[in-house]
């Protein structure tokens, strides 16, 4: 298994694939979102897209083909992780783009005002993007093994709208707001010779959470890693430090972390967790 970080909020450097006689290095840039390519027993699976086209700038510089991409995979429906979507299906005419069947353009950042008014901002997927590529989109429900040792599993914790309403996100139905569940957030998880390896981008739902759902969905497997953002970065430190807690009472072995998790955050965690965690950056690469 072979991962890449072709986006984090860290930028990053790779080696220049153009100058083969040179260690000259080519900057990667990044941006607020996250896009994650992987090699897995020979399919190549993209997760998000992040915020833009850069994912593909990157991928290009990585020497990355997007166009030999086997699926597409949405870690839930905000825009830091769909807006490049467009972009990567001019780079490719056939993958499937997999979504929670709950995935709408529905998703919004409540904001008080004045302590009196509420306004809400849209961060969803950009408006049109669902109808305009309903041939390369599959909406899925339930545990779904997209290819041998590849499952998707959504959230199946109870009373996930207490996080959403505590972190003031929302979605809109029928013309009304009401507290994000995450019913549209998706894990991506690789069955691997070392154990279950976790890949759920922004883990609004709670890493620890996704973590006992995977183990509850695989019963008697090890849990080997999780990859992704935590949500941390607004979070009080003594939350984030009964968090990190509670992630290593778990025994996760390898936790690859960036993203939305902040840099006050991470340190904590690393306090904690020490070298079981590790700070993720464009250009990464990880071998399993």
């Amino acid at each position: 298994m072979h991962i890449k970080i072709l986006v984090d909020n860290i930028s990053g450097f790779v080696r220049d694939i153009c100058n083969i006689n040179s260690n000259s290095q080519k900057q990667l840039k990044g941006e607020w979102g996250l896009c994650v390519y992987t090699e897995f027993n020979g399919k190549h699976i993209l997760l998000d897209t992040g915020a833009s086209p850069l994912f593909a700038k990157n991928a290009a510089d990585m020497g990355i083909d997007l166009a030999a991409i086997d699926a597409g995979v949405l870690s839930h429906a905000h825009y830091d992780h769909a807006n490049g979507m467009q972009e990567f299906f001019k780079k490719n005419d056939h993958a499937k783009f997999y979504l929670r069947d709950a995935a709408r353009e529905n998703c919004y950042h409540s904001y008080k005002v004045l302590k009196f008014f509420t306004y809400q901002k849209y961060i969803g997927i950009r408006k049109g993007t669902l109808k305009r590529n309903a041939n390369r989109i599959e909406f899925v429900n339930g545990d779904v093994e997209i290819f041998p040792g590849v499952t998707l599993v959504g959230h199946k914790t109870p009373n996930l709208d207490a996080i959403g309403k505590r972190a003031h996100m929302c979605v809109k139905e029928n013309g009304k707001y009401r507290a994000d569940s995450f019913d549209h957030e998706q894990s991506l998880v690789f069955d691997t010779p070392n154990g279950l390896f976790i890949m759920n981008s922004c883990c609004h739902g709670g890493a620890d959470n996704i973590v006992k759902e995977i183990e509850a969905t695989f019963p008697g497997k090890q849990i080997y890693a999780i990859l992704g953002g935590f949500h941390l970065f607004r979070t009080p430190d003594d939350r984030v430090k009964a968090f990190a807690e509670r992630l290593r009472d778990l025994n996760v072995q390898k936790i690859y972390t960036g993203h939305c998790t902040g840099e006050r955050a991470y340190e904590i965690l690393h306090e904690v967790l020490g070298d079981k965690v590790e700070q993720m950056h464009t250009g990464m690469e990880i071998e399993v």
